[in-house]
């Protein structure tokens, strides 16, 4: 293993960074910045937080000694530009109520909320509906698209609420029809589509007010698993064509694992660990973790910079060469066919070389197919 790369060594906890991500745009000021997060259900709510004591209870010690219920413990966290950053967690982990705090859906307990630098928590009821109607946009998961009203108009629907000029909103309406691939459906009414097309609509609704950021609580839970995976590979497109900052709530690993370029892995409302996929899967924080993704192939997962090892003088100047970013199962047949180490270059630059022992003792590790 290279010291200094991305990846953790194997056993630690180490969370990366949203610089260190390649879905981030750029390095500085993160577009959303949590810290010290609480949502705290009950009558004694507020003393949750201020209080060390109930603050370190088991949601279960703090709900037989209060009353209460912490759907969110004491989160922190930044979203850098561009970055695709996935929350997931099984069912009552506190991830649909964390993505509906920050726009202030459901009022946060306690702690901080940045947007570009503006504080959420203490914004004006005008700097809120600002925020919603102009810088983030969210997708839920049963759509929400008004049943009377035909594709265009759904789209331009929030166009419609700023009091934007009927012209100028069906034109952008059309613009991101297209862009969803629903063109030719513009006045088709919302029951006379599949549940992935209504879908289609929701996200081309979301992106026609050109939000800087998109929410998305399970957007695709209800659909059928064909259309599911159609979904995923539409929003992995638009990022690429559009760039937008998103946060992603899932419950489906497989699902986190092929959109986020960072995982937030929530249990019991606290944060159990943040990293790129690779860190997830090569180096799971804790037995939970582990356990969540004992099945997952690590070949399909983890780059080769994971494997990768400093050149030396003795290693051949020739031979395969994989970018550090690739995946190890991109590299299985070149490691196959020759005695060589592959050699990592990125711009130009070698970084290290993967030898074919490296690559078979990862494919023989736990949950590898």
């Amino acid at each position: 293993m290279t010291a200094g790369i991305h990846e953790p060594v194997p056993g630690t906890a180490q969370v990366a960074r949203p610089e260190e991500v390649p879905g981030a745009d750029q390095p500085g000021q993160p577009v959303i910045d949590v810290r010290n997060l609480w949502k705290v259900f009950g009558a004694k709510a507020s003393e949750v937080p201020r209080s060390p004591e109930l603050a370190g209870m088991s949601r279960k010690e703090l709900k037989s000694s209060t009353g209460c219920v912490a759907a969110v413990c004491d989160l922190s966290f930044e979203v850098a530009p561009g970055e695709v950053f996935v929350v997931m967690g099984l069912s009552g982990s506190g991830k649909s109520t964390l993505v509906r705090c920050l726009t202030r859906l459901i009022e946060p307990t306690a702690g901080e909320i940045w947007f570009q630098g503006e504080d959420v928590v203490h914004a004006s009821e005008k700097s809120l509906r600002e925020l919603r109607r102009h810088k983030v946009s969210m997708v839920f998961q049963h759509f929400g698209l008004l049943p009377h009203r035909r594709v265009i108009d759904n789209v331009a629907y929030g166009l419609e609420i700023r009091g934007t000029g009927k012209a100028e909103r069906m034109k952008r309406a059309g613009e991101v029809i297209d862009l969803v691939g629903l063109s030719g459906y513009e006045q088709s009414f919302p029951d006379q589509l599949s549940g992935g097309m209504q879908q289609r609509v929701g996200l081309a609704r979301a992106l026609a007010g050109d939000p800087q950021a998109l929410l998305f609580d399970e957007p695709f839970s209800a659909l059928d698993p064909l259309i599911r995976r159609d979904m995923q590979n539409e929003v992995i497109r638009l990022h690429h064509e559009v760039r937008k900052t998103m946060v992603f709530i899932t419950h489906d690993l497989s699902e986190a694992l092929k959109l986020g370029d960072r995982i937030l892995i929530m249990r019991d409302g606290a944060i159990v660990q943040i990293g790129t996929p690779a860190q997830v899967v090569g180096a799971p924080a804790d037995d939970y973790v582990r356990d969540f993704v004992s099945e997952v192939p690590r070949s399909h997962v983890l780059t080769l910079r994971w494997v990768m090892r400093p050149p030396t003088p003795e290693d051949p100047t020739d031979g395969p060469v994989f970018p550090s970013t690739a995946v190890i199962r991109t590299a299985l047949h070149a490691a196959a066919a020759t005695e060589k180490p592959i050699r990592i270059i990125d711009n130009g630059a070698l970084l290290g070389v993967v030898d074919r022992a490296s690559i078979l003792e990862t494919i023989a590790g736990p949950g590898e197919a």
